[in-house]
């Protein structure tokens, strides 16, 4: 499927799927090939294509980015209302989860538009103590070039989420 004509609706899911986990999963492979998967819950996109995430925390997907810069990233939109409205109309009406590919770039220092993105993402719980903790510092961003989105499909119930999408399979 094409990404530029599916950005917005991408994007949406991206924010629903924040919303109710405050994370995403980004998958990449270490040195041995072994796969390993990360919560990131600052992963930002942009213009089509393109994202960035702020990283602080992770340790072993700089490692890995050594080897192989490929990543996998996975939204889903966990939010029971949403799930529970779907199950009963036997089907659901907006797309319950996305994957993006692309490249991860080299990390650099945040620009301040990039922190103030942040900074507004996370605006709603800046009354917490974790808030300082965990947000307070970030300085360093890493982006990350998407080249392909793959929807999550479950049968019948994700039928026509995608209308792009003709005779794929399930996933």
């Amino acid at each position: 499927m094409q990404l530029d004509e599916n950005w917005d609706k991408i994007k949406r899911l991206f924010k629903q799927s924040f919303r109710s986990s405050f994370h995403y999963a980004i998958a990449t492979v270490n040195e041995h090939g072994e796969p390993h998967v990360t919560p990131i819950g600052s992963l930002i996109l942009g213009d089509a294509g393109q994202g960035m995430y702020f990283e602080e925390y992770p340790s072993q997907l700089p490692h890995n980015f050594e080897t192989n810069k490929q990543v996998c990233v996975l939204a889903v939109n966990s939010s029971p209302w949403f799930w529970l409205k779907s199950l009963i109309r036997g089907r659901f009406v907006d797309p319950p989860a996305i994957r993006l590919y692309g490249i991860a770039g080299e990390v650099r220092a945040a620009t301040d538009i990039e922190i103030a993105l942040l900074r507004r993402r996370v605006r709603k719980v800046s009354f917490t103590k974790g808030h300082a903790i965990l947000w307070k510092n970030m300085s360093k961003v890493r982006e990350i070039k998407f080249s392909r989105m793959e929807p999550v499909l479950i049968g019948e119930m994700t039928r026509g989420t995608w209308s792009a999408l003709s005779n794929s399979r399930d996933n």
